[in-house]
């Protein structure tokens, strides 16, 4: 298939650049599948959509403050990293790499950061603590990627420090600084294992009212985990679908999960997968393993039209890029031209693009 087939216009003022002012209170485009059908809902209406007995799948990645600001050494230029992840030591090339922790990065400007380059991040202006974090690049990887060397200044770990001075890394398409309400907002009522540099975005709708409204109604919840990691997000630069690829992401299921989720798929009851990131873990693990157990593992699985799905039977997902890896998700799921269809269908609705957007459910 041609990457241009899944592109489509968006105005830029239906990119949503905050939150909602209530968790909770997004609007919701339920689509069916088979016949294309639209309702326009909210989704305080979900648990009125859903059946007795369907299994939630949701992910509880926490995200962490991966975005870091400092200055180079000795020359005081800005610097911007974006943290990606850990580096096992003995795998990069070149230098002594122990001593520290090893991170993948994102750096600007990496035209001025090649191996040997210093520069410390320090909390933002104003910040009490004296916390800073010192880095050395040791090693130049493809598309801007540098290999970093980060040490604590003082006591503490790294992860510590991190989450005290990093920002929270909102998408480039959010076209504002990131401010201290994002820290709650960006981060799903199910997060708790830390990992992620993005959100799992359709878990963002979810409130304690909700999930209670949700067990009353009788639907269960199951959470696994994926780390989201920059492969969610990268660019198609391709042209041919088929030829895209995807990096491996890590996840973790629990044997508490996997047996909810076992169950459900031997009972033929619907599994419904709350977000992109919860169907390509299930449906890779359904693909190796036959059914779902518990383990951890990572997967580059590229879902795209054509796909066979094996584990989930309905689907909440935000709106997605266009030509994104995760818009082709969802368009194998239910349908190229039913997907844009609606899209463009919310699209003159008004409805909110995004991570900070509005949801959709198809069934």
């Amino acid at each position: 298939m041609d990457v241009r087939d899944f592109d489509f216009e968006l105005p830029s003022e239906l990119i949503a650049q905050e939150p909602p002012p209530d968790r909770g209170a997004s609007r919701l485009l339920r689509l069916d599948r088979r016949t294309g059908e639209l309702a326009h809902l909210s989704i305080a209406a979900l648990p009125d959509l859903l059946d007795s007995g369907d299994l939630l799948v949701v992910n509880d990645t926490r995200v962490f403050a991966a975005r870091l600001i400092g200055r180079r050494v000795p020359s005081g230029g800005a610097v911007e990293c974006l943290l990606l992840r850990r580096v096992d030591p003995a795998r990069a090339d070149g230098s002594d790499m122990s001593g520290g922790d090893m991170w993948e990065a994102l750096m600007h400007p990496g035209q001025k950061l090649g191996p040997g380059a210093r520069v410390v991040f320090e909390p933002p202006e104003g910040a009490s603590g004296g916390l800073r974090l010192h880095g050395e690049v040791v090693e130049r990887r493809f598309h801007g990627r540098r290999v970093v060397r980060l040490r604590p200044e003082g006591a503490g770990s790294i992860d510590a420090v991190v989450d005290a001075i990093g920002h929270v890394p909102l998408p480039p398409y959010i076209k504002r600084d990131d401010r201290g309400d994002d820290r709650a907002r960006y981060q799903t009522v199910f997060a708790r294992a830390r990992g992620s540099i993005a959100a799992p975005t359709a878990g963002l709708h979810f409130t304690p009212p909700l999930i209670a409204a949700l067990a009353a109604r009788g639907v269960e919840i199951a959470q696994i985990t994926l780390h989201v990691g920059y492969g969610t997000f990268q660019p198609v630069r391709v042209e041919r679908v088929e030829d895209h690829r995807l990096e491996a992401e890590p996840y973790v299921i629990e044997p508490p999960a996997a047996s909810a989720i076992a169950a459900a798929l031997r009972d033929r009851r619907r599994i419904v997968a709350v977000g992109t990131t919860t169907t390509r873990t299930l449906e890779a693990v359904a693909r190796a393993k036959g059914t779902i157990a518990p383990g951890a593992g990572q997967t580059d699985l590229f879902i795209h039209p054509g796909f066979d799905f094996r584990a989930i039977g309905g689907l909440i997902t935000n709106f997605h890029l266009p030509r994104s890896s995760l818009l082709m998700l969802v368009s194998a799921f239910a349908g190229r031209e039913r997907v844009l269809s609606a899209y463009r269908r919310a699209i003159d609705e008004g409805y909110r693009f995004y991570s900070y957007g509005d949801a959709m459910l198809i069934l």
